[in-house]
């Protein structure tokens, strides 16, 4: 009877060793594949032709998977814009564009002319400000070309470049990215490669706060 428990005892101990072992080799795989990730996430995260404001050494990255379409986005665009003006010297933006909706490779196409201008930061705020009245509506997009003119947009010059090869580059590419982080939603934001977990304006800033502080 005692070798019987004995052997049961050490059994029973064989086998608990044996599922640690096999959660421990669980978990090192497992977090080998979220380093992988991570280090795929953030080769995709950012492209050398990505709009951008701020400093380029700034210590803190705020990438924005942004669709000018989108409400929230431009609910988020003041909230992002003061983050900015409070830490100049600290944070960058990066905008990935994410044409969701039904106008929105129109409006991306828009920016990118603008951009070739250097008229961009006030078209893309003139258009935002006008977003009502083309972005949900249908392709309605000549309410953005109609503020982008206003912010100081030579309309019939960018009107000859929206087919440029380099701007199909840039939209295609960014749609790769999108599809490959299984971007969902807009705005979508990662801060120095990390993604906001919890959606909120006060969860951006607290996660950009926490970054710039372990920066210093």
């Amino acid at each position: 009877m005692i070798r019987k428990t004995l052997s049961c005892t050490l059994m029973a101990v064989a086998m608990t060793m044996a599922a640690t072992m096999l959660f421990f080799a669980s978990s090192a795989s497992l977090q080998a594949a979220v380093t992988e990730l991570s280090a795929d996430q953030k080769n995709r995260l950012e492209r050398s032709y990505s709009p951008s404001f701020g400093p380029q050494d700034a210590p803190v990255t705020i990438v924005e998977f942004f669709d000018p379409a989108c409400e929230a986005c431009r609910a988020f665009y003041p909230i992002v814009k003061q983050i900015l003006a409070e830490n100049p010297d600290d944070v960058r933006l990066v905008l990935r564009y994410t044409p969701f909706h039904e106008s929105s490779e129109a409006a991306v196409r828009l920016l990118e002319a603008a951009r070739l201008q250097g008229v961009f930061k006030p078209v893309l705020e003139a258009i935002l400000a006008a977003q009502p009245e083309w972005g949900n509506g249908g392709p309605r997009i000549e309410a953005a070309w109609a503020a982008a003119e206003e912010a100081g947009l030579d309309v019939e010059k960018a009107r000859k470049n929206l087919v440029r090869p380099d701007i199909d580059a840039t939209i295609n590419q960014d749609k790769k990215d999108v599809a490959a982080l299984k971007i969902m939603q807009t705005p979508t934001f990662f801060v120095n490669g990390q993604p906001l977990s919890s959606y909120g304006a006060q969860q951006l800033k607290d996660l950009v706060s926490k970054k710039i502080e372990s920066s210093q």
